[in-house]
């Protein structure tokens, strides 16, 4: 695909949002300002902008310490999960007895837990890694299995008349068709594992941006709350694309098919 092709392509998906932004915040800067709204109840987007720019140090200390709760809950509960996926593909027992367990964890509201995983692992970073973990588990772990078992029966079914073994199938045929559904899984979770670090903070915590949020909104410092969402907003999304590249990195046949239907939206 020629480059400007790509650019006017990257340009129609970008140049929409961005204008919608810019209408919202225009709308919203002129209903504060007309309306008299104080900046306690609802501030304008240029005060927000003012504290993200004054405050900017202390927000990206705190900020530096939510994302490292995020990286490290994320790596837990991606090798915990594809572990687990992969017995519970393998095995039917495993299947039977762990798999509805994983979906009924869903049922179990998350603010339920957090004060548990502050008793059990104190106020420091690690209740919040679990929390974070806890989130991303599930779609990461749904994914990989509905992935292992979408691989192309014919191929499967050509290994092993050809000889090959169970191990050999998964790592030559089932794990490759699976990859595409574990990086959907992974752009779900990696984004919403920013939520359990969060949730984390609120519960009990003495830093990061969910601590820095209830600080301030306790002060009816606003500005800085809205400024908090502003950071979360885009660390969530910057990690979202973070694997939306990855997963065009690492799966070229995928990406080469998707470019020529204009598909790719990496």
């Amino acid at each position: 695909m020629p480059v400007s092709a790509r650019l006017r392509g990257w340009a129609a998906r970008v140049v929409p949002p961005l204008v919608l932004l810019a209408a919202i915040l225009a709308v919203w800067e002129a209903a504060v300002r007309g309306f008299g709204i104080p900046f306690y109840i609802l501030p304008a987007p240029s005060r927000i902008a003012g504290v993200l720019a004054s405050d900017r140090a202390l927000l990206l200390g705190e900020a530096a310490v939510t994302l490292g709760e995020v990286m490290l809950g994320f790596a837990i509960a991606f090798i915990v999960g594809v572990v687990l996926a992969l017995a519970i593909f393998s095995s039917r027992i495993v299947e039977r007895a762990v798999y509805p367990l994983v979906i009924a964890s869903q049922t179990v509201p998350v603010f339920a837990i957090a004060p548990l995983l502050v008793v059990w692992f104190g106020y420091g970073m690690l209740s919040k890694v679990v929390m974070a973990a806890l989130i991303v588990f599930f779609p990461i772990v749904v994914n990989t299995v509905d992935g292992l078992r979408a691989a192309d029966p014919d191929m499967v079914n050509l290994l092993v008349i050809l000889g090959a073994g169970p191990a050999e199938i998964v790592r030559r045929v089932r794990v490759p068709a699976a990859l595409p559904f574990v990086f959907s899984g992974t752009r779900i979770a990696i984004a919403t594992s920013v939520i359990g670090a969060v949730i984390g903070e609120w519960v009990g915590s003495m830093r990061g941006l969910g601590y820095l949020m209830i600080h301030a909104n306790a002060q009816l410092h606003v500005d800085l709350v809205f400024a908090v969402i502003v950071y979360l907003s885009v660390m969530a999304t910057a990690l979202f694309w973070t694997v939306s590249l990855a997963e065009w990195t690492a799966l070229p046949w995928r990406r080469a098919g998707a470019t020529g239907q204009g598909e790719w939206t990496a």
